[in-house]
This record gives C-alpha cells, structure tokens and sequence, in this order.
C-alpha cells in the first residue's frame, strides 16, 4: 500500500508562484509514472504535470511553460513548482503514484487558490 501526502497550496495572487510537494511512504522502487492532477467544480478530474519512469514528461496544454514536475527519488518525493499562476489554476491538486500501468494511489489533495 502506498500513502501520499500533498503540502504547499495555498492562496496566492495571480502571478505569483506555488511549489506542492508530495510525499510517498509504504512502498519503494520505481513507479510506472508519478503526477499531479487538478480538480475544479463541475469538472472531472484532469492531468496537469506527469513524469514517467524512462523520464518523460507530459504537461498540459494550460500550464506548460509555467509549471515543472520534479522528483527526488532518494526522498520520495515529488514536486510541481508553479509559476505565473492564473485564476483557471485554482483548484484541488492531487499527487498520483502509477507503480504500474492500471494501479493507481492519490494523496488526499491540496487547494491551490489564485486570486485576481
């Protein structure tokens, strides 16, 4: 069993910048993909930022060029750092650990809130 747990939202003007963390415990070894998801009212769950296990990485449309995925593998952990956040990117962002292709952990979620 893996338990994440997400830290770093928060409330921030626009233009300013956010870094989640998320940290992993209960399993170790190399995981198919990690990523970050959001979640807005009235709209399904979407991926923002995955990094996979060869190193690629995949971002969406709506914050490349804003956002970076990192992780640390010694620490278990993984990060989005955000910048020149807009109000579209107020959400609840959720860690995701893929240790292999159909096997799925969240973490519990974190608000990020942009003000405008």
């Amino acid at each position: 069993q893996v338990q994440l747990v997400e830290s770093g939202g928060g409330m921030v003007q626009a233009g300013g910048s956010l870094r989640l963390s998320c940290v992993a415990s209960g399993r170790t070894g190399s995981n198919y993909r990690m990523g970050w998801y959001r979640r807005t009212p009235g709209k399904e769950r979407e991926s923002v930022a995955l990094i996979f296990r060869n190193g690629n990485m995949y971002y969406a449309e709506s914050v490349k060029g804003r956002f970076t995925i990192s992780r640390d593998s010694a620490k278990n952990m993984l990060y989005l750092q955000m910048n020149a956040l807009k109000p579209e990117d107020t959400a609840i962002y959720y860690c995701n650990q893929a240790p292999n292709v159909g096997q799925n952990f969240w973490g519990q979620g974190t608000q990020v809130t942009v003000s405008s």
